[in-house]
């Protein structure tokens, strides 16, 4: 959800590899990474954790995030949604750098390579794991294409907080075990909260344009308002879904005070980032339009620190 300005991309030659970097979007690869990383440390807990199925299922969700980020480029600028006065990155389809038959070309391609990765996971892990890639596809190409794209319909934030927690984590410990262990449904929810989280920066940002052209995410149907309190829940839900976490490890009451104490002060980790996430609230609460970039960047490092702290303190609960 964050990328080269507008400014940058003058410097950008047609065609070339830069605008294919541009429009794959790289800043939203942590949305793709931290999900597998802590479905592979749920695993890990339960004694199944397993290298080629963790590579396999990180690259297989690379190359979804890439799909879908070339499906909103295209589809987007299809519906007339890349006006030149954006405020988010550059589209490289709507600045002349890509065609949308490129585009489409790619998007093929990177969903054509997810699905290979997707083959080897079927095999390790059977049917179920065709089913979740299946549908992670069709997901990606109907967040904002097909006859009824759920970014223009106000269902952005449950795609996100579906497959980007629920699907994505708890798929990747299926892959691993053969089921879904209660820690990777607990741990999932903290993910998808976050990953959500960069949508509602990206569209409270965004609103007033997106109404203009008749996209109607949450931030447009809402107001800003209430999407301003709607990212601080998502935040402050995502800090206390720790607490279950712990719970389905050791078991017994365990409350977000008990995560610094004991065995549970692994999964307790993250909390160190809770004054980063306090000021990029403060952030929402007090900028807009363009100003909002680098708090969405922002965001996504979160989402990353989150999600590696949360890996490792899964690790560290049964290693240690």
């Amino acid at each position: 959800m964050t990328g080269p300005s507008s400014g940058d991309a003058s410097a950008i030659q047609p065609g070339s590899a830069r605008a294919w970097v541009l429009a794959a979007r790289p800043k939203t690869l942590p949305a793709a990474i931290v999900p597998v990383a802590v479905g592979s440390a749920c695993a890990f807990v339960h004694g199944g954790f397993a290298w080629p199925a963790a590579f396999a299922a990180a690259l297989g969700a690379l190359w979804i995030q890439v799909g879908t980020n070339l499906a909103n480029d295209v589809f987007d600028h299809e519906r007339g949604a890349d006006t030149p006065d954006r405020l988010g990155p550059t589209r490289a389809v709507a600045a002349g750098l890509l065609t949308p038959g490129q585009v489409r070309y790619g998007m093929v391609c990177a969903f054509g390579l997810a699905t290979l990765c997707g083959l080897y996971l079927v095999h390790l892990a059977g049917w179920p794991i065709l089913v979740v890639g299946v549908a992670s596809i069709l997901a990606g190409i109907g967040y904002t294409g097909g006859p009824f794209p759920l970014a223009y319909n106000g269902l952005g934030d449950v795609f996100v907080l579906l497959f980007f927690g629920f699907v994505a984590v708890c798929g990747t410990a299926f892959v691993h075990l053969q089921m879904v262990p209660l820690v990777a449904l607990w741990a999932s929810l903290p993910v998808g909260l976050l990953a959500t989280a960069m949508l509602v920066v990206n569209n409270i940002r965004d609103a007033e344009k997106d109404k203009g052209v008749g996209k109607k995410t949450l931030a447009v149907l809402m107001g800003r308002r209430l999407s301003q309190w709607q990212y601080k829940g998502l935040l402050l839900l995502a800090y206390l879904g720790l607490a279950p976490v712990s719970t389905s490890i050791h078991g017994g009451g365990m409350g977000i005070g008990e995560l610094l104490a004991g065995d549970a002060r692994w999964i307790g980790l993250p909390i160190i980032t809770l004054p980063y996430a306090m000021l990029l609230a403060r952030q929402v609460g007090s900028r807009q339009g363009e100003a909002l970039n680098s708090t969405l960047a922002g965001t996504a490092q979160l989402l990353l620190l989150f999600g590696a702290l949360l890996s490792l303190g899964l690790v560290l609960s049964v290693a240690l």
